[in-house]
Order: C-alpha cells, then sequence, then structure tokens
C-alpha cells in the first residue's frame, strides 16, 4: 500500500488523525481505546465525527475533556488556529529543580504549565498501550523533543513542552501513531507544503512563521507559497512528517486508488478549505504492473525438439507464461515465432536460457504495462479447481480443464461437470464477501 498526503489546508496532529479516520472509519474504535490507555485520565474522550465547511465534507477529530472547563477546548489560549497546539520548550528552572521531577499525575493535571519530556516519555512507557504503538508515539514526540533542544539550547531530556504537553495533544500523537501502525506496512508520499506567513502567539511570546521547531522538523521538504497568511504547519504536524519520512511523490508506475480522507482542521482559510487529503493506492493484482517480453522466431528446430525447450523454459522459475504462434519467414519457410513473459527481475536469466535451450541466434526483449483482474481459486466438493475473476461486469467463473478432463466420460457430462462446478464456485465465493 503507498498512502499520499496532499497538504492543501496544512497539516496538524489532529488533522492527520481526522483524514485518516475518513479513509479508515473502522479504526476509529481502536483509536478511542488507545488513547484510554495512553495514561490520560478516564474523563478524556476522543472522536472523530462527520464535518462539511460548505464546500468539501470529510472528518473532524476532537478530543474533549468531560465535565471540565476545557471540555471542547480546541483552541486553547496561546494556540495556533489549526486546533492543535504548539509545543516550545524550556530549560528546566529553579521551580523544577526544588519541586523535583513530574509524575505520572502532573503529566496529566498540568495543562497551563510545562511538561518534561522525560515526564512524558515516562508516563507512554508505563502506558498499556501495544509496543509498536507505544514505540511510534515515544519517537513521534522525541522527534520534537530533540528539536526544542536545538531550538532553545538544552539537553534533550530536560525539554519541557508547554501546550504539547496538554492531554489533547497527547490524545493526537498517540491516535496519529495508532493509525500508522493499523494500517501496516505501506510507503508514505507527500506533496508540497504550505509556508505560511506572518506570527504565532505562544508562551515564549510571538514566533515567526513557521515555528523553529517546526522548520528543524522540516529539513529537506519541499514548501510553496500559496500567499494565505498563518501557520500552516504546527510542530506536531512537521513531527508526524519527520517520523513518517515520506518520498515527494507517488512515484513513476501506475497506482490504483483504493480509498482517499478529508480531515479538517478548526482555521478557516479565505478561498479555500483547511484540509488535509490522504489518498491509499493498493498494491492489489488489479493494479498495472511491468512484464518482461521476450520474443524470438525459430525456423531450424524440429516440432518435437522445440516443444521440449519450450516446456524447459516455461518451467522455469520467473517465466509467466510462453506462446508460438505458426507464420512465414524469409524465402517462405514456415516458423515458429515465440514470445515469453517473465518478472521484470527475470529477464536476463530467461533471455540466456532461450538462447540455451533452442537455436535462435537473436532474440528481443522489452518491459511492457500489463493490467491483470484480481482473482482466486476454489476446489469444489468434486475436487474441481475453479479461477474465479472480477470482472467490471461481473464475477466470472471457469473450470480448469485438466481437472475435468479427469471424468473420462462424455462431452455431455464433462460440460454439465463444468457447470455444476463453476456454479458450485460463484456461490461459494459469494459467501466469502
Amino acid at each position: 500500500m503507498h498512502i499520499h498526503l496532499d497538504v492543501l489546508g496544512g497539516i496538524a496532529g489532529d488533522m492527520f488523525v481526522a483524514a485518516m479516520l475518513d479513509a479508515w472509519p473502522d479504526l476509529a474504535e481502536i483509536v478511542h481505546q488507545n488513547v484510554r490507555l495512553a495514561g490520560l485520565k478516564d474523563d478524556v474522550e476522543a472522536m472523530v465525527r462527520p464535518y462539511d465547511d460548505g464546500v468539501l465534507t470529510g472528518s473532524r477529530f476532537d478530543v474533549t475533556k468531560m465535565g471540565s472547563e476545557q471540555e471542547a477546548a480546541r483552541p486553547h489560549a496561546g494556540q495556533h488556529a489549526h486546533g492543535h497546539t504548539h509545543g516550545h520548550a524550556h530549560e528546566r528552572d529553579d521551580h523544577d529543580e526544588a519541586r523535583g521531577q513530574h509524575n505520572h499525575e502532573d503529566v496529566r493535571n498540568e495543562h497551563h504549565h510545562h511538561t518534561h519530556w522525560r515526564d512524558l516519555r515516562a508516563m507512554l512507557e508505563a502506558s498499556c498501550l501495544g509496543e509498536a504503538v507505544k514505540r511510534a508515539a515515544t519517537t513521534i514526540f522525541h522527534e520534537l523533543a530533540l528539536a526544542e533542544a536545538v531550538v532553545h539550547g538544552s539537553h534533550v531530556d530536560d525539554v519541557a513542552f508547554h501546550e504539547v504537553g496538554n492531554w489533547d495533544s497527547i490524545a493526537d500523537i498517540v491516535a496519529a501513531a495508532t493509525l500508522i501502525e493499523a494500517v501496516g506496512e505501506a510507503s508514505w508520499s507527500v506533496g508540497l507544503l504550505p509556508l505560511g506567513r506572518g506570527w504565532v502567539e505562544t508562551d515564549h511570546g510571538r514566533l515567526p512563521v513557521p515555528a523553529p521547531a517546526t522548520t528543524l522538523l522540516l529539513r529537506g521538504f519541499a514548501f510553496h507559497d500559496d500567499g494565505r497568511v498563518g501557520e500552516r504547519i504546527t510542530p506536531t504536524g512537521a513531527a508526524i512528517l519527520r517520523y513518517l519520512s515520506p518520498s515527494t511523490s507517488i512515484g513513476s508506475s501506475p497506482l490504483v486508488l483504493d480509498r482517499t480522507g478529508i480531515g479538517f482542521g478548526t482555521r478557516r482559510l479565505s478561498g479555500m478549505s483547511n484540509v488535509l487529503r490522504v489518498l491509499a493506492f493498493s498494491d492489489q493484482e488489479a493494479a498495472q504492473e511491468r512484464v518482461g517480453i521476450i520474443q524470438f522466431e525459430i525456423d531450424d528446430q524440429t516440432g518435437e525438439e522445440l516443444a521440449v525447450a519450450l516446456d524447459n523454459i516455461r518451467s522455469a522459475d520467473g517465466v509467466i507464461d510462453v506462446t508460438q504462434t505458426p507464420s512465414f519467414g524469409k524465402k517462405g519457410r514456415m516458423l515458429a515465432s515465440v514470445q515469453v513473459l517473465t518478472r521484470t527481475d527475470a529477464i536476463e536469466t530467461i533471455a540466456a536460457l532461450c538462447f540455451e535451450q533452442t537455436t535462435t541466434l537473436g532474440l528481443r526483449r522489452r518491459t511492457e504495462a500489463r493490467m491483470i483482474l484480481p482473482r482466486q481459486a476454489i476446489t469444489t466438493s468434486d475436487r474441481v479447481r475453479v479461477k474465479l475473476a472480477d470482472r467490471p461486469g461481473g464475477r466470472t467463473a471457469k473450470a480448469e480443464m485438466d481437472d475435468v478432463q479427469a471424468l473420462r466420460q462424455s462431452h455431455k457430462a464433462r460440460a454439465e461437470l463444468r457447470c455444476r462446478t463453476e456454479a458450485e464456485a460463484l456461490e461459494k465465493s459469494h459467501g466469502q464477501d
């Protein structure tokens, strides 16, 4: 699977989660469970809901603290308008030294103060999250802590987050880590990132856009300026991108679009929707792929000998199919035109095998795109294998003749067996859908 991030309005932690859940709504429950397992109090609620800005429809990801004055608290004071908080850090001060290290309860309660990275890390490591999600969430936070340490000239363990230590931002990063792990092995890419303009207000005062930590996290990424004012990429969004290490394009190979999702931020942008779009491309067999093609002609090898040679080529690893077609060559001679389909990584090996097995003195080779239908094989109660193919007009079935011919009776009996087994296979396949 390949997942492309189309950063139209911008990217923040909640926008990433909303876009992913819009594409994979079935993952909402595990996200909700993991937010609860992250070490936050039970009154923190995370939910995805439909959203319509009058132009596009998609999803919003909201984290609320029930029964609290901070319920529905996006955006916080000092928070940028994407609905995601800033993580700016400072050295540990004398007040911190006198009080000692925060415990896990401190991490959950200090919404208006700061949270040291070492304490936040300890909370995540002590949580009941699965190891893969725990590792991803910790790494995303660590990327952010490293950037903040450079900006403020501190040791990474002494970095203290202000707004990013809040319960809603912790929930965003845990949710993002959950979704990244839940979709399984995937490659990622991202388009041009919007630069943004102006300033952002933080606990440290007014900072330029992009914020210093954001610029460090996004070194090597490509930007464009669409002329719109405001912060477009938050430090948390940048840390997620840094963790994913996406390529800059989906590549040149044809891909099949499987699903898409749109995640909204809370900010209103003039003349455009403030969204992050996710495009997920599948690796299913219906996708176009490259195959190797080897062609040559034979006019001086007996039919009996050529049949053996082509059987040997056909059975070689990397060969997809071998065909021969009768034709006329020079001086009116009958010849066999041979075509061999191979995996692209086997072209050299199979070309050498063609020279070894036949009398040809030369051949042509190339790669081409091919498109194959999704298919499966089912063995029926009569022990007949039936190949099923999903065609644009509907699913079709074809019984394997090698199995049908075992019934050494009349043509009528074989035709009835084919009809019966194909109908059975179609019925079984529909039951599996």
